[in-house]
C-alpha cells in the first residue's frame, strides 16, 4: 500500500478513536502509544529555549511552587499522624493546619533566639537528654537537605519522640538550588531509594515509608519556576518514581 493511503487511513483511525472512545482509553492509549512524541530535531522548546529560568524564585512570584503542591498533599494524606505533643521548625504552621484539635500542644524550635514564637531554642540534632521521648509527632519539611550530618540528624528525631510516635519528613529530590541566604547550607537532595535507607536504619524497614511525587514535566517546570497554577492536574499530578521533585518519608518509633 502506497505510503500516503497509510497516511489517510491512520488520520481516519485517529478520528474515530476520538469520536469513540472514551476519555479514559484516550489517554491511555497516548500513554501506550506515545503518539505525540516528536522526532529527533523535531523537538519545540519555546519558552524553554533559554539558559536562564523563567523564575530564580521557585515560583514564589508567579503562584504556588509546584514542591509546595506535592509538600501538603503529603502532609494531608498523613494528617492522623499529626496529633498530642507536637514538635515542627521555625513556626507551627503545618502542625496547627493539618494537627488541629488533635494537637495538644504544639513546640515550635530554632536556632535562632529572636524567634518569639520559638519554644525551644537550639539545635534540633543537639536538643538535650531533657527532651528525648517527649513527642507524639515532628513535622520536617523542606529542613533535612540543610544539615550535613544526616545520620545525626535522624538519630535525634528517633531520640525525641515518643514510642509510636511519628515523624513527617520532606526533602527536594530534583530541585533548583536557594540564592539567598540558604545556598551556603543547602547540601543534599535525596533520591527515594537514600531516603529510605536514612530511615531505614534508625527507625526499622517496617516502620518507614517513602512516597515520591513529580513527573518530567512538573520537574523540568519546578526547575524553571513555573508555578502550580499554570499546569494542568494531570501535568501537575502523575507520579513517576524516576522524576521525583519531592520525596516524603514517615517513620514511626515502635
Amino acid at each position: 500500500m502506497p505510503e500516503s493511503a497509510w497516511g489517510v487511513r491512520y488520520a481516519k483511525c485517529r478520528m474515530f478513536a476520538h469520536r469513540l472512545l472514551p476519555k479514559i482509553v484516550k489517554k491511555r492509549l497516548r500513554r501506550l502509544m506515545r503518539y505525540d512524541r516528536p522526532g529527533v530535531g523535531r523537538v519545540r522548546f519555546g519558552d524553554f529555549e533559554r539558559t536562564d529560568p523563567i523564575s530564580r524564585n521557585f515560583g514564589y512570584d508567579r503562584g504556588t511552587p509546584i514542591d509546595r503542591i506535592y509538600i501538603e498533599r503529603f502532609l494531608a494524606e498523613h494528617a492522623s499522624s499529626i496529633h498530642g505533643r507536637t514538635l515542627e521548625v521555625v513556626d507551627d504552621d503545618y502542625t496547627a493546619r493539618f494537627g488541629g484539635p488533635r494537637t495538644t500542644q504544639r513546640d515550635i524550635v530554632d536556632l535562632r533566639p529572636e524567634n518569639t514564637r520559638a519554644t525551644i531554642v537550639g539545635d534540633l540534632t543537639s536538643l538535650g537528654a531533657e527532651w528525648n521521648d517527649k513527642f507524639d509527632a515532628i513535622v520536617l519539611t523542606q529542613t533535612l537537605h540543610l544539615i550535613f550530618d544526616l545520620q545525626k540528624a535522624v538519630s535525634a528525631l528517633f531520640r525525641l519522640l515518643k514510642s509510636g510516635g511519628t515523624v513527617l519528613v520532606t526533602v527536594p529530590g530534583l530541585t533548583p538550588i536557594d540564592h539567598h541566604q540558604e545556598y551556603e547550607t543547602w547540601y543534599w537532595s535525596l533520591t527515594e531509594a537514600s531516603a529510605r535507607r536514612l530511615f531505614s536504619d534508625v527507625f526499622g524497614a517496617d516502620s518507614t515509608h517513602i512516597a515520591v511525587y513529580g513527573n518530567v514535566c512538573s520537574a523540568v517546570c519546578f526547575l524553571e519556576g513555573i508555578a502550580a497554577e499554570e499546569l494542568k492536574p494531570e501535568m501537575l499530578h502523575e507520579q513517576d518514581h524516576h522524576f521525583p521533585v519531592t520525596i516524603g518519608i514517615c517513620a514511626t518509633k515502635g
